[in-house]
């Protein structure tokens, strides 16, 4: 018996429901177990039995284009208009959200698409269906928004810095993302978030130093450089990548005790005629063990 063929049109139109259904699903914010499986079975059951058709009746390139526009249509006309309607906070939860709801779409899609992969990506020699759907978002929303992202998540981290309550979970989400979307490389964090965060560090400390030389004594003086060292560890434990200690530490320590090396010296000598106070003990041991590490 004779396989019927189904058109182009009829299948399409049939699959374009699912993936409304799918997009639908999503959006609504069920949990991914509760996206239906049938429909996704029924997707690729169509896509599959499109593929195996007779030339020219095999549908596999038009079905590979498809994917990518679907992403790339959703992604224009959805995420990225809301993207770009919120500021600060707002727009770190958009970001997290957007990236999950993807990742989440991501998945039902390559699954559905699955054939795909395993036979003409190969054969071509594309992008698999997964790096494709990241290399999109990369293209038309990462690209866009990384940017002001950056920015709202470093207001954060000042902010924290200057005693302030922030959303840890929230910027840790946000900085794996910058990991996430290297897909097995740091260079997204590293180029669009990490040097720029240290720029900043570098900025923060020196305008604190040069006030804090002019206005405390040598014990208060280091007594804020340990706190300062203790909190940028824990800054980089709650929502950095681990990486960035090294170098986040490093910058911290050039600005507070590096580049003052010489004032901290003589303030050193002048302050230690005077009296002892609470925590010289802690600012001796630092100073030990700073000078052990050839930093006074």
């Amino acid at each position: 018996m004779e396989r019927i063929i189904i058109g182009w049109d009829q299948g399409w139109n049939s699959i374009q429901e699912g993936i409304m259904n799918i997009k639908r699903r999503i959006a609504e914010g069920l949990p991914e177990n509760q996206v239906n499986a049938p429909v996704y079975v029924d997707i690729y059951t169509t896509i599959y039995n499109m593929c195996i058709q007779k030339p020219p009746h095999d549908y596999a390139q038009q079905f590979y284009d498809k994917y990518q526009k679907t992403f790339e249509e959703h992604l224009t006309s959805t995420v990225l208009p809301s993207l770009k309607a919120k500021h600060d906070e707002f727009l770190l939860q958009e970001f997290v959200k957007s990236w999950a709801d993807h990742k989440v779409m991501l998945r039902w899609m390559s699954r559905a698409f699955s054939y795909l992969d395993r036979y003409f990506v190969a054969q071509r020699r594309l992008p698999g269906l997964k790096e494709a759907a990241i290399i999109c978002y990369c293209n038309l929303v990462y690209q866009e928004v990384n940017a002001n992202v950056r920015e709202a998540a470093i207001r954060l981290i000042d902010e924290e810095r200057e005693g302030g309550e922030i959303d840890r979970a929230l910027l840790k989400n946000v900085t794996d993302i910058f990991v996430e979307i290297g897909v097995g490389q740091m260079d997204a964090y590293e180029k669009d978030f990490e040097g720029y965060m240290l720029n900043d560090t570098r900025d923060y400390y020196s305008r604190r130093a040069s006030r804090w030389m002019l206005e405390d004594s040598y014990t208060s003086y280091m007594l804020k450089a340990e706190a300062c060292l203790r909190r940028e560890r824990d800054i980089v434990s709650h929502y950095l990548h681990p990486r960035s200690e090294r170098k986040l530490v490093a910058i911290v320590e050039h600005e507070l005790l590096v580049f003052y090396k010489t004032q901290l010296t003589k303030k050193k000598h002048s302050d230690s005629g005077s009296s002892t106070s609470p925590g010289d003990d802690n600012v001796e041991y630092l100073s030990r063990k700073l000078a052990a590490n050839r930093i006074l």
